[in-house]
C-alpha cells in the first residue's frame, strides 16, 4: 500500500528522510539500505563533528592520487583514517608505521563498505618520548647511509670572503651574527630569509642551502658564499623539528660549501648538527668560528714580522762571522792568482819553444830520410834491368831444358817406336812465346777501348752543354747572382741581368718595362755532335818461334 509510495527515488545524502509507514500487522518501520546508511552517517557526523584521537599508526599507505589511508589502533580497537591530499602537505608529522600520534579531525562513515572512519585534519606526536624515539630511529637510519661520517666533513675556510646566512630576517639571530662579525672581522654577508619553525620551515631551509650551492663561482651579481651558517634561536623540541627533517639533513650533507649549524642553545641538538661540517652551540659562536679576530691577526703578523727580521739578522750575522773565520785560514786570492798567472805565462812560453824545436827536429829527420831514399826512376830502371836479366836467364834455362828433354824424348821414342815428342814440345814453345804479344795486344786494345769510350762521353757531354746552343747565335740571361732567368715572370722591370755569349763574355743589362712579345719561332732542339771514329790498332799476327 503506502510502502511503495515512499520517496525511495531520493538517494542523495542531503535528501530529507521520511519515516516509512509500518507494515500491516507490525509496529516497526521499514528502511532501505541507503536510507539507513545515510541516517547513521548523519548521526555520527553530528555527534562527533570534531574529535582528538590518540593512537598508533598502522599500515600507512599513500595512494597515487595523493591521499593517505591508515589505521589508528590501541590495544583494544582499530579506527580507519583518511588524510586528503591537501591536508598531507600541511602535516607537521609524516605518517610512519608504529608512530604514536594525536590526530585531530571529524568522524564520518563510508556507506560503500559499511565502515566508519576518521578524516584527519592535523597530526602531532603523542608526547616527547615518542618524538625522541622517532628522531633516534631517523638518526640511526641516516647514520647508516654515511651522512654523519666524519671523513666526509670539509674544512672551514680560515677567512671567508663571503658568508651566506640561512635564518629568519626578523629575529635577533641575524643581528647577533652581523654584530659579532663586525667586531671580529667584517665580511660580506648574504642573507637567505627563511621560516625557522612551522610547516614551511623545512622546505625553505632546504631550498636556501641548495640555492647557495647553485650560485656559480666568479660570475653574476651575487657572489658564491665561501661558508654557509644555518642559524636559529632556542626553543622547544617541537619548535626545532624543522631542522630534524630528513630533507634538511640531506641538503646539509650534500652541500659543496662548508656549512656551520647553529640551531638553538648549547643544550639543544638537532640532526642537522651531525650532518654539518661544524656545529656551533649558539649563532654568536658560529660567527666567532667563521672569522678570526682582526686585531689578533694584526698583532700576530707584527710579532711574526719582528721575529722573522730578528731571525734573519741573526742568520746573516752568523754567516758573516763564519765567512770571516774561514777567510782568515785562506790566503790572499790576488796573490794566489798572480802566482798561477806567472806559472801560466812560463808554461806558455816553454810550450811555444818546445813546439818550434820539435818541428825543427821533425823537419831535419824528414830531410835525412829523404836523402837516404833512391829516386823512383832509378828504382824502376833497376827493376827493369833485373827483370830483363831474369827473363834472359829463364829463356836460356827453358831452351836448355827443352833441348835436353827433346833428345831424351827422341831416344825414348825411337826405342819404343813412338811418335817423336819434339813436335809437341815445339808447339808448347810456340804457344808460350805467343803469350807475350797477346798480352801486349790485349792491354793496347783495353786502353784503346777506354779512350774511345771517354772520347764518346766527352762528345756527348759537349752536345748536352748549353755552350753549343750559344755557339749557334743564342745568349744566356742570368741575374747578378748567376742564376739563369728562364721564365718571363722572373724578368721583372728594372731587374739587373747579365747576358752571356758563346765566348764566355758577360754584358750587363737591365730589364725594361715593355710588354711581353709572343714567341713565333719553333722551339730549338739540340743536335748531338757526331762521334769521331777512333782508329783501332791493327792486330799483330804472332810469328811462331822455334825451339832451336
Amino acid at each position: 500500500m503506502a510502502a511503495p509510495q515512499l520517496k525511495s527515488a531520493m538517494t542523495s545524502e542531503n535528501a530529507p528522510l521520511i519515516a516509512p509507514e509500518p507494515r500491516p500487522g507490525s509496529n516497526l518501520p521499514e528502511f532501505t539500505v541507503g536510507d539507513l546508511a545515510r541516517r547513521l552517517k548523519r548521526s555520527i557526523e553530528e555527534e562527533f563533528g570534531f574529535v582528538r584521537v590518540r593512537g598508533e599508526i598502522s599500515q600507512p599507505k599513500k595512494h597515487s592520487s595523493g591521499h593517505c589511508y591508515m589505521r589508528l589502533k590501541d590495544d583494544t580497537a582499530v579506527i580507519e583514517a583518511v588524510c586528503w591530499r591537501g591536508t598531507m602537505a600541511k602535516l607537521a608529522v609524516r605518517p610512519e608505521e608504529g608512530l604514536e600520534v594525536i590526530v585531530t579531525g571529524r568522524m564520518t562513515t563510508y556507506p560503500g563498505r559499511s565502515q566508519y572512519q576518521l578524516i584527519v585534519e592535523s597530526m602531532e606526536l603523542a608526547g616527547e618520548g615518542a618524538l625522541l624515539k622517532m628522531l633516534e630511529e631517523r638518526k640511526r637510519r641516516l647514520a647508516a647511509e654515511g651522512l654523519f661520517d666524519p671523513a666526509r666533513k670539509k674544512r672551514i675556510p680560515f677567512l671567508p670572503d663571503v658568508i651566506g646566512v640561512v635564518t629568519s630576517p626578523t629575529g635577533a639571530v641575524i643581528r647577533d651574527i652581523l654584530h659579532r662579525l663586525n667586531d671580529r672581522f667584517p665580511r660580506h654577508v648574504l642573507l637567505w630569509p627563511v621560516a625557522v619553525q612551522g610547516e614551511r620551515a623545512a622546505a625553505e631551509v632546504t631550498a636556501a642551502i641548495e640555492g647557495f650551492n647553485r650560485i656559480q663561482p666568479g660570475g653574476g651579481r651575487v657572489p658564491r658564499p665561501d661558508l654557509i651558517i644555518v642559524a636559529r634561536g632556542g626553543g622547544s623540541l617541537e619548535d626545532l623539528m624543522a631542522f630534524n627533517e630528513e630533507n634538511v639533513v640531506r641538503a646539509a650533507a650534500a652541500s659543496a660549501i662548508p656549512l656551520i649549524s647553529a640551531v638553538g642553545h648549547e643544550t639543544d641538538t638537532t640532526l642537522i648538527d651531525f650532518a654539518s661540517d661544524l656545529r656551533a652551540p649558539t649563532p654568536t659562536a658560529a660567527a666567532e668560528m667563521a672569522v678570526p679576530v682582526r686585531g689578533e691577526l694584526l698583532a700576530q703578523i707584527l710579532d711574526d714580522e719582528r721575529r722573522l727580521l730578528a731571525s734573519a739578522s741573526r742568520a746573516v750575522e752568523d754567516r758573516r762571522n763564519r765567512v770571516e773565520g774561514l777567510a782568515r785560514g785562506l790566503g790572499d786570492p790576488r796573490a794566489l792568482l798572480e802566482g798561477h798567472a806567472q806559472r801560466l805565462d812560463d808554461r806558455a812560453e816553454r810550450l811555444n819553444l818546445a813546439a818550434a824545436a820539435l818541428l825543427e827536429r821533425r823537419r831535419t829527420r824528414v830531410g835525412e830520410l829523404a836523402a837516404k831514399l833512391r829516386h823512383p826512376r832509378e828504382k824502376l830502371a833497376q827493376a827493369e834491368q833485373k827483370l830483363a836479366s831474369e827473363s834472359r836467364a829463364l829463356d836460356s834455362a827453358l831452351r836448355h831444358a827443352v833441348t835436353t828433354a827433346g833428345g831424351r824424348f827422341d831416344r825414348v821414342a825411337a826405342r819404343l817406336s813412338l811418335t817423336p815428342a819434339r813436335v809437341k814440345l815445339a808447339d808448347g814453345e810456340r804457344r808460350i812465346a805467343d803469350l807475350t804479344p797477346r798480352l801486349d795486344r790485349s792491354y793496347a786494345k783495353g786502353v784503346a777501348d777506354k779512350a774511345a769510350k771517354l772520347a764518346s762521353l766527352g762528345q756527348l757531354l759537349e752536345s748536352y752543354s748549353y755552350k753549343g746552343v750559344l755557339a749557334r747565335g743564342f745568349a744566356l740571361v742570368e741575374d747578378r747572382d748567376g742564376r739563369p732567368v728562364t721564365r718571363a715572370d722572373q724578368a721583372t722591370p728594372g731587374l739587373p741581368v747579365n747576358i752571356v755569349f758563346a765566348d764566355d763574355t758577360k754584358v750587363a743589362a737591365t730589364v725594361d718595362g715593355g710588354a711581353k712579345v709572343e714567341a713565333t719561332h719553333e722551339p730549338l732542339t739540340d743536335t748531338k755532335a757526331e762521334k769521331k771514329a777512333v782508329p783501332r790498332k791493327p792486330r799483330v799476327v804472332p810469328v811462331q818461334g822455334t825451339l832451336f
